[in-house]
């Protein structure tokens, strides 16, 4: 766990970004996607049989087969599938509510000229879902949910086991979420099935979901063939805590992202040494009951002594943290760039991680500076309209200003268009 001055950061935040990833990724991603372009399941098969623990000769899981996983988990692990139930309660509330913020409307802005907007669901969604190191059921929730509130058909993804089918607790959240197809495909080619369609799988309009490097590629290569969410990098965090900040719950959220995987970043930003040297020590005696952070740790584990709130601002917003946390320290106006705040230190970062209602798919990688995280917005669609009412003076100046500026660019076809629109305005048009 490295400690250091504020006076030190620029220095240290230059030399900070991870390498990215070289063009073996990509050159790999690019094969299995011409390769499913071609020869569809055929090529879906054979990369499952290569990359997956099984390459089932069905794609698509039985509704009936997903439905039985759900009723299993409820008869085997209750308590799990009750806080699944409560988490996708609060998912879906807050989905609800902020899809009340999209709403159609028309509005006269000159006379005669009438515009607006209409909001459309996408039409037909996928969700990736993991099953690697942890197979991410919480994520099939995060992605569903919101996506069945805007009004989208869903379908889910996710990698076979030996068995031939995705992980049983995957398969269990996609009933209990509501998706209505279930595929066990994962990986890149997975991503390039769903952007093409196969003579299995459907061809989707938007793919969303977490997934590793050869996923994240094949989101990233087949955007604009297909909607996606996010292109994701490695989790982070970062706490900002005041002076009677408990230097325990600081450690644990950092422990928190840190045991993501090596890549994940746990930082803290804090006002003197001395709670500098309490965290750091909290965290290395909290590391023997989280043993997988500690690669993280080692690698980038981040203190940060500032001097003042205005200090803590300016490193705060350069990181961009996808998750900010303050801890003993009120909101700060000044903060603008994260992904998620969590304010005060009972609202832990777990809790936005699994059950409290808000989306756990972030802007990762400083890429809170421009994008928010998912959320019932991205399975929406905001169309423009326009309607005119041809008899009135604000009419046919909008109409003039169009043919003035079309004539200023050279376009004269564009202009003619006005012109015959303005020399019609008298005519009933």
């Amino acid at each position: 766990m490295q400690i250091i001055d504020s006076s030190e950061f620029d220095a240290y935040w230059k030399n900070a970004a991870l390498a990215p990833d070289g063009a073996d990724t990509e050159n790999a991603v690019r094969a299995i996607i011409d390769e499913v372009r071609k020869n569809r399941d055929a090529a879906v098969r054979r990369f499952a049989a290569k990359f997956d623990k099984s390459s089932p000769e069905e794609l698509e899981v039985p509704k009936e087969t997903v439905v039985d996983a759900l009723e299993e988990l409820r008869r085997s692990e209750p308590e799990l599938a009750a806080s699944l139930d409560l988490a996708a309660k609060h998912i879906r509330y807050f989905a609800e509510e902020q899809k009340k913020q999209f709403v159609d409307f028309e509005r006269e802005i000159a006379e005669g000229v009438f515009a607006g907007q209409k909001v459309i669901p996408i039409q037909r969604v996928a969700v990736y879902a993991p099953a690697g190191r942890f197979p991410l059921i919480s994520s099939v929730l995060m992605g569903v949910i919101p996506a069945l509130v805007a009004g989208a058909e869903v379908f889910v993804a996710s990698p076979p086991l030996e068995d031939g089918l995705p992980d049983a607790r995957i398969m269990a959240a996609a009933a209990l979420a509501g998706a209505s197809r279930m595929f066990a495909v994962g990986g890149a080619q997975s991503i390039a099935a769903m952007a093409f369609g196969t003579e299995s799988m459907p061809k989707v309009d938007m793919i969303a979901g977490p997934g590793n490097k050869y996923v994240a590629a094949a989101k990233r290569l087949l955007f604009g063939e297909v909607g996606v969410d996010f292109v994701a990098g490695p989790s982070d965090v970062l706490v900002i805590a005041g002076t009677n900040a408990d230097p325990n719950f600081v450690a644990a959220d950092m422990l928190a992202q840190a045991e993501h995987d090596t890549d994940a970043r746990a930082r803290a930003l804090v006002p003197n040494r001395r709670v500098a040297d309490a965290v750091a020590a909290a965290v290395e005696e909290r590391l023997a009951t989280a043993p997988a952070a500690t690669a993280s740790i080692e690698a980038g584990g981040l203190i940060v002594v500032y001097h003042s709130l205005e200090d803590a601002v300016r490193i705060a917003n350069a990181v961009a943290p996808e998750h900010l946390e303050l801890q003993d320290v009120d909101f700060l106006p000044g903060l603008v760039n994260f992904g998620a705040l969590f304010m005060g230190a009972a609202a832990a970062e777990v809790l936005g991680d699994y059950s409290a209602g808000p989306n756990h798919t972030l802007p990762t990688s400083g890429s809170a500076r421009f994008s928010g995280g998912l959320s019932v917005r991205h399975f929406l669609k905001t169309v423009t309209t326009l309607r005119c009412a041809p008899l009135g003076k604000g009419y046919a100046e909008t109409v003039r200003a169009a043919e003035i500026i079309a004539r200023a660019e050279g376009l004269n076809a564009h202009a003619e268009s006005a012109a015959l629109r303005l020399a019609s305005s008298t005519h009933n048009l």
